[in-house]
């Protein structure tokens, strides 16, 4: 197939917005069948970004743009790779069958139309996300991926459970966002280049930067809490309070796996450096663990796939942060293969709990001969999981082998945490695929029975897909798993898989000592479930609990804040106003050391000193002032001497303006103080005065220190030339001032306009407000008149 159309590829990933615009109408029209029309679209989707297979196969990458907002050089630009081109075959692929998924699932359910509304926006972000080049691009869809899974984990939003799961997911993937943001910021200014295509070329750019360790770090906050790494791990398996359709979208082609999409794409530029070989195997290879051991110890079907996700997470990040070329293949494979097999068991968990009534993996039992699509979907997908031949899990888990094993350092010990984790996995793809379809039939909560094609076709195709990949090893290689590899690497790869293994070697062994260690295991279950709930149960404290206590703590400390700041008094809102403003303007001077320099004595003549002592006597009035209302006119004295002085050095209508404010200034305060009952008199004590006089003397000194740095910078006449030689052709006007305050600033002075409006209305208000006093009087008056006619009753 050939490449598409540029303005296909933009539509391809904008598709999805549209169809969520009109899903809840389908389902308004054709019930839980429009899912059949609907699932048309990530379907058709899927067969545009199959045309770039051959293309990115043969080493080619492609990039679309389109201006989106060119002053800040973001644009809507996508690039096209075997990276890029794998993930949005498996969002799209994979979204095609969870759409028809849902379309059982929600079958009858009242809001199924916002449910699909939700999902094709998840889709979208997410196709967003791997396919955008340019880097605000891409976090704006990585922030639309939290944001949206937000929407689908709290879908149940009338449960407490699903609105702390959501919330839950929201904070800890936004705030990685945010860490993201500000690394990619810092990629930007170090490399130059807004394009993550062209940041790709910059060779050791990035390595050899002195930016590089915030830079390492801030994308690594991004990806480990989008991806649920130690110790971030504990939102996913919490997320599973979101219907089965999402957490399977979730957990097999999207948001879970953004995280590992993420430290995948930047390889080539930030990877392989002794921080990177450290930092991502270790939280890794924990992270396996962490998610295997407790997956094993869960029983409800959801969440023991859900914590096999962390683990294999941690397994991804684990291989990709070794750098090594085997061990990067080992991590594209399984990636492909784990999408595969956790997408088909995530949809056979909910058609048994849908058709069965519960999905307590001890409550249930014999389902084979009752649902046996759904069984031989389960047992397929669990093979693959479990990594057995002949399926795509056991050649995966075969060149991961061959990764860890041949590494230079470390290999027995990434060794034996692979082995360790494989072989859990192995325990819980039992759990999952032969404990609920053998042995005795139990009684479940519903009569079980096999569910509509809507619910099974998933899981079969996807099982399916998985044995066909591994058939055709050598297609899945150069097609898939070459072109992704070569993006990972930077270099052009091709790959050759086999299926069956051409002689003994170490990986082979150690899958044989895997399935051993695995089937042993899972003998034990019972007893191994035990035994980690017991030290789990012992430990106590975890990250889950972590995080309420966090969240308490926000809470508790944003209340106290809240009550100092926003306690009703205006004297406290003033003073952090001018405080603030104090600070912001002596602070920088203070710290940077960057003082203006005193200018020289000016040479007055004798009526401008004449004037400047009455705005220094004014000012002294003020402070000697008795009463608020003589402080108030000895301010306006203070105010007219300044307005002299702008008239004096050739301001008049800045002198006049000044004027008027001065004028209104004094009358309405001092109507609103003959108005109001306030205290004649200060009566704060001395320790609070000198607090309102240092930050009065810093707003003071801030100001009169930043106007004289202004005024000894070089004049830029930039702005002066541009009003002087517009005013007259643009604005038709003369008076270059005028031209400002009608034209140019003609909302702004507006707004000026409104809110001395506003202001005057609230001082109307002020001065008809009657004081409690004012109030009680005429009902004291009333009930003592009341009093007055009661007694002359009892006279009577």
């Amino acid at each position: 197939m050939t490449p598409a159309a540029p303005d296909m590829t933009i539509l391809a990933v904008l598709a999805p917005f549209a169809a969520a615009a009109i899903a809840p109408f389908a389902v308004r029209i054709l019930k839980h069948n429009a899912a059949w029309p609907l699932a048309i679209v990530p379907f058709l989707i899927f067969v545009h970004f199959a045309g770039y297979l051959a293309g990115v196969s043969a080493g080619e990458t492609y990039t679309i743009a389109r201006d989106w907002v060119p002053q800040y050089n973001v644009s809507l630009s996508f690039f096209i790779d075997g990276l890029s081109t794998l993930f949005a075959l498996l969002i799209s692929g994979i979204g095609t069958f969870i759409i028809l998924y849902a379309g059982g699932y929600l079958k009858g359910h009242p809001q199924q139309g916002r449910f699909f509304s939700f999902l094709f926006l998840f889709m979208g972000a997410m196709l967003g996300l791997v396919t955008a080049d340019n880097l605000i691009t891409l976090f704006i869809f990585w922030e639309l991926t939290s944001i949206t899974s937000f929407l689908l984990i709290g879908f149940d939003h009338l449960r407490a459970a699903s609105r702390r799961a959501a919330l839950q997911a929201l904070l800890v993937t936004g705030g990685g966002g945010l860490a993201l943001l500000a690394g990619f910021l810092l990629i930007i200014h170090a490399t130059g280049q807004t394009e993550m295509s062209a940041v790709l070329t910059s060779g050791d750019t990035l390595r050899n930067s002195a930016l590089y360790l915030p830079i390492f770090l801030l994308v690594l906050g991004g990806a480990f809490t989008k991806s649920a790494q130690f110790p971030f791990h504990f939102w996913l398996p919490n997320a599973m309070e979101a219907p089965t359709p999402v957490s399977a979208f979730l957990h097999s082609a999207t948001m879970v796996k953004a995280g590992v999409y993420l430290l995948m794409r930047v390889h080539p530029v930030l990877g392989g450096t002794e921080l990177w070989t450290t930092v991502l195997p270790v939280f890794g290879g924990i992270t396996l663990l962490v998610g295997t051991i407790l997956a094993v110890r869960q029983t409800d079907l959801k969440l023991m796939l859900a914590y096999t996700t962390v683990a294999s997470l941690g397994l991804l990040v684990m291989l990709t942060g070794t750098s090594s070329d085997r061990a990067l293949e080992g991590a594209v494979l399984y990636l492909f293969a784990h999408s595969l097999f956790k997408g088909a068991l995530f949809m056979v968990a909910g058609t048994i709990d849908h058709e069965a009534g519960t999905r307590d993996v001890t409550k249930l039992g014999g389902l084979r001969k009752a649902m046996p699509i759904t069984f031989a979907a389960a047992a397929l997908a669990g093979l693959s999981m479990a990594g057995l031949p002949p399926f795509i899990g056991f050649i995966a888990k075969e060149v991961l082998y061959y990764g860890t094993w041949g590494l230079p350092q470390g290999a027995l010990a990434l060794t034996i945490v692979a082995v360790i984790g494989n072989a859990l996995m192995l325990v819980i793809a039992a759990g999952v695929a032969v404990k609920p379809f053998f042995g005795p039939e139990t009684h479940t909560p519903k009569h079980a029975h096999e569910g509509p094609v809507l619910l099974w076709a998933g899981p079969v195709a996807l099982s399916l897909a998985g044995l066909a990949a591994a058939l055709m090893a050598n297609t899945t290689g150069a097609l898939f798993i070459g072109p992704m590899l070569s993006s990972l690497k930077g270099v052009q790869t091709t790959v050759e898989l086999v299926l069956i293994p051409p002689y003994i070697s170490a990986p082979l062994i150690l899958s044989i000592i895997t399935v051993a260690l695995g089937v042993v295991l899972f003998l034990q279950l019972d007893r191994l479930r035990g035994l980690i709930a017991t030290i789990l149960a012992t430990i106590g404290w975890g990250p889950d609990r972590g995080f309420d206590q966090v969240v308490a703590a926000i809470v508790r400390v944003s209340a106290a804040l809240t009550r100092v700041l926003q306690g009703g008094k205006m004297q406290t809102y003033m003073m952090l106003t001018f405080a603030m403003t104090g600070a912001a303007l002596l602070l920088p001077q203070v710290l940077t050391g960057s003082f203006p320099a005193v200018p020289a004595w000016p040479e007055f003549r004798f009526y401008e000193w004449a004037v400047i002592l009455i705005a220094v006597m004014g000012l002294v009035a003020v402070l000697l002032a008795k009463t608020r209302l003589t402080a108030i006119i000895s301010l306006g004295i203070q105010g007219f001497a300044v307005a002299t002085l702008f008239m004096l050095f050739g301001a008049p209508d800045l002198s006049f303006t000044q004027f008027m404010i001065e004028t209104l200034s004094v009358v309405v305060l001092a109507l609103v103080m003959t108005r109001l009952n306030l205290s004649p008199r200060d009566h704060r004590p001395l320790g609070s005065k000198i607090v309102t006089g240092v930050i009065a003397a810093s707003v003071g000194a801030g100001f009169a220190l930043t106007l004289m740095a202004i005024t000894q910078q070089p004049f830029d006449a930039r702005l002066s030339e541009f009003f002087a030689e517009f005013s007259r052709p643009i604005a038709h006007g003369r008076n270059i001032v005028n031209v400002i305050i009608v034209d140019y600033r003609g909302f702004d002075t507006l707004g000026e306009i409104a809110v001395v409006v506003l202001t005057g209305l609230a001082v109307l208000g002020l001065i008809r407000v009657k004081t409690k006093s004012d109030k009680a009087e005429p009902a004291q008056k009333t009930t003592r008149a009341a009093k007055a006619a009661q007694k002359t009753v009892e006279a009577r």
